[in-house]
């Protein structure tokens, strides 16, 4: 069997939105890395870029179940002695209200360059306003 190689300018890139208000953090992270990756195509090639581009609104209505709002926690390191933060996601969606999303998002695509660069094809918003309007995204369902 060959693999095929479809070239940038060949490939057809489709704008999508999704609506995370009121639905779980990871059904919406899923559906917007198998979209981002394009995993839908039937061209799909591992190593390329051949997903399309994914406009999420409303991160800040996005819901987990049970007492994960206070047991999830995310961690960064600031690189001083002592300097492991631990934020809960009660508290991580108040003070960025974005960052859940784009944080479970980048944990499904490959790390290295090809993640980086499908992380470029992906916009997250917390209200209902984005300025994609003349891309006229598809909506998506979750």
């Amino acid at each position: 069997m060959k693999t095929l190689f479809v070239k940038d300018y060949e490939q057809k890139r489709d704008w999508y939105i999704i609506d995370a208000a009121g639905k779980p953090l990871g059904r919406v992270a899923a559906k917007a890395a198998s979209v981002l990756r394009g995993k839908h195509k039937a061209s799909y090639t591992p190593n390329q870029n051949m997903g399309g581009f994914v406009v999420i609104i409303n991160a800040d209505k996005v819901i987990v179940t049970g007492n994960k709002t206070d047991d999830m926690l995310y961690r960064h390191y600031t690189g001083y002695v002592r300097g492991l933060r631990e934020y809960s996601f009660a508290k991580l969606i108040e003070k960025k209200p974005t960052e859940p999303l784009l944080r479970t998002i980048s944990g499904m695509l490959p790390n290295g360059r090809l993640g980086r660069r499908l992380m470029d094809n992906l916009r997250v918003y917390a209200g209902s306003e984005y300025p994609q309007t003349a891309q006229n995204p598809q909506p998506l369902e979750v």
